[in-house]
């Protein structure tokens, strides 16, 4: 029975369900967020930094809800990417970087359609501002983990192209492997130290740039990966690893060093400067709100009913995680 045809086919199938059902991607991928929010708090100013590192946990483990909250909230899935190719190969000339602007040429619904990722990260700066002059714990917590998840995902080169898992060029699974697979195999020797977070002057302006630096980078991001697999047949590509008690379908360690090196390690840049952006954003809305004194917050604990609406969030979560997201299809 176990070596008949049939069996083995199912099994086959049985397998690659697995992988497509446990590859799940996230944006950064669950660890790369949390890891990029974490080392973000070491980035600002002593006025602020005990009122982070008391609430470093909270920082670093929220980090994900936006991506738990595109499995139940509708509209939240538009927030993590722009598909800038969507409006022409001089798309930095024709899309107007203000919403009103914008909404004016494109339509409210396109802009929609295609990622409003940027515009997300302005709303968010203004909300956490609001939360700092309100000196609102919840809402400080809340806005800072969130925010920082939004400009991790403006730092994915793939979260600017309508090709953001090589769907468009033979090349699916590529999301994963750029912002996931790689991070988890080679996080852990990366250099993130970025020096102290700074105000910013002009946010619309150093949202777009951050952007720009992204979408230029697709196309490296894409060839590399195609130059690298010409040289890898399947059985090296790939490999099996074990997750709990299942066998999972993965790229290789040998084809991901390959890549990171092909890459010239530009996921560790990305991340690095990701947790700069970060810091440097939490810093200006605390700045812009007069500068509230923190040190007056550090003791105090999120409430009861914030508490139970995130535990609410993780528990649809949990429920619906077997939905897809853009990301997750792979070969």
């Amino acid at each position: 029975m176990e070596n008949s045809p049939i069996y083995q086919n199912r099994l086959l199938v049985l397998g690659l369900l697995v992988f497509v059902l446990l590859s799940l991607v996230q944006p950064w991928g669950f660890y790369g967020h949390k890891k990029i929010n974490h080392v973000a708090v070491f980035t600002l100013p002593p006025n602020m930094f005990g009122f982070y590192k008391a609430n470093l946990l909270f920082v670093t483990e929220h980090a994900v809800d936006p991506d738990k909250r595109r499995y139940a909230v509708q509209g939240e899935a538009e927030r993590h990417y722009i598909d800038l190719d969507h409006y022409g190969v001089n798309a930095f000339d024709s899309l107007p970087h203000h919403w009103k602007d914008a909404v004016a040429k494109y339509t409210e619904d396109t802009l929609q359609a295609y990622g409003i990722l940027p515009w997300q990260i302005g709303w968010h700066k203004l909300k956490l501002q609001k939360a700092f002059e309100e000196k609102n714990v919840d809402a400080i917590l809340k806005y800072s983990a969130e925010i920082g998840h939004y400009l991790g995902d403006a730092h994915v080169p793939l979260h600017t192209t309508e090709n953001y898992n090589g769907q468009l060029t033979n090349q699916r699974g590529i999301h994963g492997l750029w912002e996931s697979r790689l991070v988890e195999l080679e996080a852990e020797n990366f250099d993130l130290f970025t020096g102290k977070a700074r105000y910013i002057e002009d946010l619309s302006s150093f949202v777009w740039q951050i952007i720009k630096e992204s979408h230029l980078a697709v196309d490296s991001v894409l060839r590399l990966e195609k130059e690298i697999s010409e040289n890898f047949p399947a059985d090296k590509k790939y490999t099996f690893e074990t997750r709990g008690a299942t066998q999972v379908k993965t790229y290789s360690t040998f084809f991901c060093a390959a890549y990171h090196e092909a890459l010239n390690k530009m996921v560790e840049r990305r991340m690095r400067a990701a947790i700069y952006a970060i810091g440097s954003v939490w810093m200006t809305a605390w700045v812009d709100a007069g500068q509230p004194n923190l040190n007056e917050l550090k003791d105090k604990k999120m409430s009861a009913e914030a508490l139970k609406k995130l535990e609410e969030m993780d528990r649809q979560f949990h429920q619906n995680n077997q939905h897809h997201s853009r990301y997750d299809e792979v070969h």
